[in-house]
């Protein structure tokens, strides 16, 4: 298709709020955009894994390790389909992976934080994965289809996340003194970060305007965040804890929660890889890549031979 052709094609599928497939054609920088997006999500669907992964054997009680055990394969799964998608643009799964390994995509800045107590599987959960719905629900309406499709099922199950974080913290609130304190610290250690996961405010994202203008992003960074701290105080005040924000304040006419200013140092930092576990955190994946390679090896020779064996088939017959 010709891009002057193209390009009105593109236009008016986005001016008619319909979707965008992966045969149409589309301007690069459309294209570009949505590896990035979806490439980074994917990385942090997989990355998230560890810093839950590593309390499954130290969950208190059976019931909560199965849950939990079942959360982190929920995040696999994501990462599964995330990376699906991905591929429908031309990018291979393996590409995709020497990118995060070399640095040269990201994965959210929220997992280069450490896990420090059984609460943290709590503040996760209602925090971070309360966050990341904030966000994805917004995503069920983006304007790339399989990326759009892809979110329902992972919306559904990042609900599920949400409540048993939110359980695990209720659980605690209610609790010993000591288990109080506890979800207390995880909320002190997590909230500023899981309010950076939106990004940087509008004004100082390079990307938020095009992708709005595509209709990749629906709503802006600092509209979601909005939403998520007049939704979250609520939460967190019925737990009996404390918001750790000295400034943090209702304000009775916009009808919104005002906040104290975001540390954007420690946000810029952590992204650029010096957060408190980056290198660990990639130096274990990167661990995991090298150990699994006999299981794609042999899965990619077992594919070859069926393909092979129908091909005889079919030729025989």
């Amino acid at each position: 298709m010709h891009n002057d052709t193209g390009q009105q094609a593109f236009d008016a599928i986005i001016e008619a709020d319909e979707k965008v497939e992966p045969r149409d054609w589309m301007p690069d920088g459309y294209r570009s955009t949505l590896i990035r997006q979806i490439a980074q999500h994917a990385h942090s669907e997989v990355i998230g894994m560890q810093p839950e992964a590593n309390w499954i054997t130290r969950a208190p009680t059976l019931l909560r390790k199965s849950i939990l055990t079942a959360k982190v394969q929920d995040e696999a799964g994501h990462g599964l389909y995330l990376y699906s998608a991905a591929e429908t643009l031309g990018i291979s799964r393996d590409e995709l992976q020497e990118l995060l390994h070399s640095g040269r995509q990201k994965y959210s800045s929220i997992f280069n934080y450490p896990t420090l107590s059984w609460a943290d599987m709590g503040a996760i959960g209602w925090l971070v994965d309360g966050a990341a719905i904030m966000n994805q629900i917004m995503l069920q309406r983006t304007s790339y289809g399989p990326y759009a499709r892809a979110m329902v099922k992972i919306c559904k199950e990042e609900s599920f996340h949400a409540r048993q974080g939110y359980s695990i913290m209720m659980t605690l609130a209610q609790g010993t003194e000591e288990q109080k304190a506890l979800a207390q610290d995880a909320l002190d250690r997590w909230w500023w970060p899981s309010l950076m996961m939106f990004g940087p405010h509008d004004a100082e994202s390079p990307h938020t305007e095009q992708s709005m203008a595509w209709k990749i992003k629906r709503v802006t960074n600092d509209e979601l965040r909005q939403m998520y701290i007049d939704q979250t105080v609520p939460q967190a005040h019925y737990l009996g804890l404390t918001i750790p924000d000295d400034d943090l304040v209702f304000d009775e006419e916009t009808g919104h929660w005002n906040i104290g200013p975001i540390d954007w140092d420690e946000f810029w930092a952590t992204v650029k890889g010096n957060g408190r576990v980056s290198r660990e955190r990639i130096a274990h994946k990167v661990k995991a890549w090298d150990e699994g390679a006999w299981v794609r090896e042999a899965a990619t020779a077992y594919a070859a031979k069926q393909r092979s064996r129908s091909e005889s088939e079919k030729e025989a017959s």
